[in-house]
């Protein structure tokens, strides 16, 4: 077992360029490296329609003495050019990998285009326009693009590289976990090229155990590890490096990384990389093997997070009368802060401080918390009404909008329950593979407060786990109005 993280400082070195051991530098901006594809789209496009313009004009002004309709060159060159960079997508030309290739293909380049002009030259047929864009336009314009595109994406190239050495364009932050020998074979450089990846950390896994019945405690050790890395360093992945000749390895690989929210991803060992660098495959896009994905997709968290805020600020606006009168009752009720502040584990086990109004005459954050039950006389007067209309969660509408909670999730519980129940359900830890949330799925089916038994904790879980593994925009709304119901109904809340 070992952490090269000497490794890792020389591999940064190739990605980073002389950002590595500058210190006394200033920092310069960076790009994500998806922009390069949208950046070689976007010439592209202006490639095609200024081609447009320009064929279909000079054709005119030797035939005709006359240049007219520019407008019209204009919108079948955007038409064109929509054509185009569908079937590049499609291809595969856009992505990272391919746009840096050495094998650049300016062949596919063109076929590809010249199909896109026969559709035009159809389209023209059908929609009879030969008035204004005769065969001679149309011959014009496409020459003139089969031209300028293989040379833009030549002058591309040349620049996306050199933005490259320069460190500017960084990939999906990754902590890398393999054998000795595929992470030999990997360097920085590589990783950012081919799978858009910049490495934060790497560890290198041991000789697999003999069985192969069940990983080895080295093994263990490392994976853990490389999800605790993951945590601190703010990973959006952790790749796997190892050979696909160990399918039972990768398998164990892989049911313990399900304790991690975060995507797994598996690159291809040596033997396929080797095959794929045959020039038959040059165009393809290097591939990575998706062996557990997280439990949202980019989009549907992008989704949620704005609809969290958007719902945050609302309630906020609508609430905001409630929210201070509270505050003046509980200063006016009982000694003490109006807010009562608590340390929680949030999305991937990170800990934050949720916020609640001081319902108590205690503030238990420590190794000992006592839940609330019936009756409790640690609540005050005040407390006890504001806890029956779950006005004391309001406060968590400030979590949410800073980013440590969500208006639905998982409810987030003091961290010595967190170890407790952790210890006794194998499926708890699968909670934190969300934000939590000021109200759940659990919540609006009845367990809600108290768990005074084991099993009613078991079956919060289980409630939890079904909502991360159905969420949708639709399901948020309807546990948002079914909280609605359950507030009024004040079940099980003291």
């Amino acid at each position: 077992m070992s952490n090269s993280s000497g490794e890792l400082a020389s591999n940064e070195t190739i990605v980073l360029s002389d950002s590595v051991g500058s210190a006394s530098r200033t920092p310069r901006l960076r790009f994500p490296h998806a922009v390069a594809g949208y950046f070689c789209a976007a010439v592209d496009l202006l490639v095609i329609i200024a081609s447009s313009i320009l064929g279909c004009s000079i054709y005119q002004a030797f035939s005709s003495l006359v240049v007219s309709r520019l407008d019209a060159f204009a919108l079948s060159g955007s038409i064109a050019a929509i054509l185009y960079l569908w079937m590049a997508h499609a291809a595969g030309f856009y992505q990272f990998s391919s746009i840096v290739s050495s094998h650049t293909g300016y062949r596919k380049i063109i076929i590809r285009w010249l199909v896109v002009g026969l559709l035009l030259a159809v389209l023209a047929f059908l929609l009879k326009v030969g008035a204004i864009f005769s065969r001679g336009s149309i011959l014009s314009f496409v020459a003139l693009a089969a031209t300028l595109l293989p040379v833009a994406r030549w002058a591309v190239t040349r620049a996306i590289k050199g933005v490259v050495s320069e460190g500017l364009l960084v990939g999906r932050r990754a902590v890398l976990v393999g054998s000795q020998d595929e992470l030999a074979a990997l360097d920085g450089e590589q990783l950012l090229r081919h799978f858009g990846l910049s490495e934060i950390d790497r560890l290198t896994l041991p000789s697999p155990s003999l069985s192969m019945m069940q990983l080895n405690r080295s093994e263990l050790s490392v994976l853990n590890l490389a999800m605790e890395s993951a945590r601190q360093k703010g990973a959006e992945e952790i790749v796997l490096a190892v050979s696909w000749s160990e399918p039972r390895r990768l398998e164990l690989v892989r049911e313990r990384m399900r304790a991690s929210p975060l995507p797994v991803q598996l690159l291809p060992d040596q033997i396929v990389r080797d095959l794929t660098r045959n020039l038959t495959f040059a165009w393809q896009p290097n591939f990575a093997i998706e062996i557990k994905r997280g439990p949202l997709s980019r989009v549907e968290q992008f989704l949620k997070r704005g609809f969290d805020v958007v719902g945050a600020l609302v309630l906020l606006l609508l609430l905001w009368p409630p929210l201070l009168i509270a505050a003046i009752a509980i200063k006016l009720d009982s000694a003490g802060p109006v807010l009562f502040r608590q340390r929680r584990n949030g999305f991937n086990v990170r800990p934050f401080r949720i916020l609640k109004f001081r319902t108590m005459t205690v503030a238990e954050d420590a190794d000992k918390v006592v839940q609330a039950t019936r009756f409790d006389r640690r609540v005050t007067r005040v407390g006890r009404h504001l806890r029956r209309l779950s006005v004391d969660e309001l406060p968590q509408l400030f979590n949410v909008l800073k980013g440590d909670m969500s208006l639905v999730g998982p409810r987030p519980h003091a961290l010595v329950h967190d170890i407790q129940y952790g210890e006794v359900l194998s499926d708890y830890a699968f909670r934190h593979h969300v934000k939590p949330g000021i109200t759940g799925w659990a919540q609006v089916n009845g367990f809600r407060g108290e768990t005074r038994q084991l099993e009613q904790m078991q079956r919060r879980v289980e409630l939890d786990l079904w909502y991360i593994n159905n969420w949708s925009l639709l399901l948020d709304l309807k546990i948002l109005f079914r909280t609605s119901i359950e507030v009024a109904s004040a079940r099980n809340a003291y």
